[in-house]
């Protein structure tokens, strides 16, 4: 088996990381991963040699780039590295080559979507229906669907009725 960065030596280093219910595996020669310190315990990064290698799935090595710095903050990509944070939203910027690809490994996806109360959500449900729904009415009287625009206005009216009620139910 070839090595994952170098494709050129024989691999003798197996690396396996379980991220919920998906297994990457990297094979490393001994001199990549001698230069990616996964012989030295305390220099050893697992954000460091995800970064290096992307997921395993480049076709050449990078050039170190641990020198690299967000020019907002001063933070270095070794910094990161060993910290495992930024300094600041602008690094997101300075250091999202090899970023996304870190992310996948570590959670579901790359955008952020967040937990939202199950009351808040609910009268968030009700607001984007009552957008839509008033969007619906401009194009019935816009098509002279007169109609349909009384059933509409009908609609919005409960659903602003249960907007400004105390539970928004």
């Amino acid at each position: 088996m070839k090595c994952c960065l170098c494709k050129e030596r024989e691999a003798t280093v197996h690396l396996t990381q379980i991220v919920g219910d998906k297994m990457q595996k990297l094979d490393l020669c001994e001199e990549c991963a001698r230069s990616k310190g996964v012989n030295d315990p305390t220099g050893f990064s697992l954000a460091d040699l995800l970064l290096g290698l992307s997921g395993a799935q480049e076709t050449e090595p990078r050039p170190r780039s641990g020198d690299l710095r967000c020019p907002h903050c001063g933070f270095s990509q070794a910094e990161f590295k060993k910290l495992g944070r930024f300094g600041c939203p602008e690094c997101y910027q300075t250091f999202a080559e090899g970023l996304d690809d870190l992310l996948k490994t570590m959670h579901k996806g790359v955008r952020h979507v967040g937990k939202v109360p199950k009351a808040y959500r609910g009268v968030e449900d009700l607001k984007r229906r009552l957008q839509r729904l008033q969007q619906e009415l401009a194009r019935a009287v816009q098509e002279e669907n007169f109609e349909r625009a009384a059933e509409l206005r009908d609609e919005i009216k409960q659903l602003q009725a249960r907007l400004t009620s105390p539970r928004g139910h």
